[in-house]
């Protein structure tokens, strides 16, 4: 397993400031559940030596196994100076769509870090006028420790919320695939029809299927 979390630490150093905030959000492409993002605020000036090895392994969380990221999700709570988190729910997302959702969501997460944020960093996505001052950072997640660490907050936050959601619709098995397009997922879209955390506003063949 890499030590790829000083890679990314150096990153956020190489701004020059001391508190940066990062934000990410999972669940962008499932077809059911909550789209989940998530913002951290590391504090530079206290981050060394022994305090940063719970991010030794901090990567983008598409990168890490399962156990890897719960662990990790204990080591950006144990070491960022803020974490905050906005669930938005099937039903925001198809009133207002995916895009705008997620840009709401993610511009939520720097207001709600600054200050004392002095650096912003997004994957990816420019947030408008209406944002803190930010830089969109393509790749962000596997190059920025603190956009690294919202993407882990968001993926664990959600996955956990996907299993709840197991629970009260046995049937679809959301805890294997969280959400996601699946053949097996399919399958029983088109049997049984979509849930009430299914998206409805999403183009999914399987749906035209349960509705025939």
């Amino acid at each position: 397993m890499k030590a790829t979390g000083q890679k990314l630490l150096r990153f956020d150093r190489k701004l020059g400031a001391r508190f940066v905030a990062g934000t990410d959000e999972a669940g962008r492409g499932s077809l059911a559940g909550p789209l989940v993002v998530a913002g951290v605020l590391l504090d530079y000036a206290c981050l060394k030596e022994h305090r940063v090895r719970p991010l030794t392994y901090l990567n983008d969380s598409k990168q890490c196994s399962e156990e890897l990221r719960e662990q990790l999700f204990r080591g950006v709570l144990e070491c960022a100076e803020r974490v905050a988190v906005r669930v938005i729910p099937p039903g925001d997302i198809d009133r207002n769509g995916l895009h705008k959702s997620n840009l709401a969501g993610l511009r939520a997460m720097l207001h709600a870090l600054t200050p004392p944020a002095e650096a912003c960093l997004v994957d990816g996505f420019r947030l408008g006028p209406t944002a803190p001052e930010h830089t969109a950072v393509v790749d962000g997640d596997t190059k920025s420790a603190a956009i690294a660490a919202a993407s882990i907050v968001a993926k664990v936050t959600r996955d956990r919320l996907m299993r709840r959601l197991d629970a009260l619709y046995p049937a679809y098995g959301f805890a294997q695939h969280v959400g996601y397009i699946t053949p097996g997922h399919t399958a029983v879209v088109r049997d049984r029809g979509p849930s009430d955390v299914h998206r409805m506003s999403f183009n999914a063949l399987c749906y035209d299927s349960a509705r025939a």
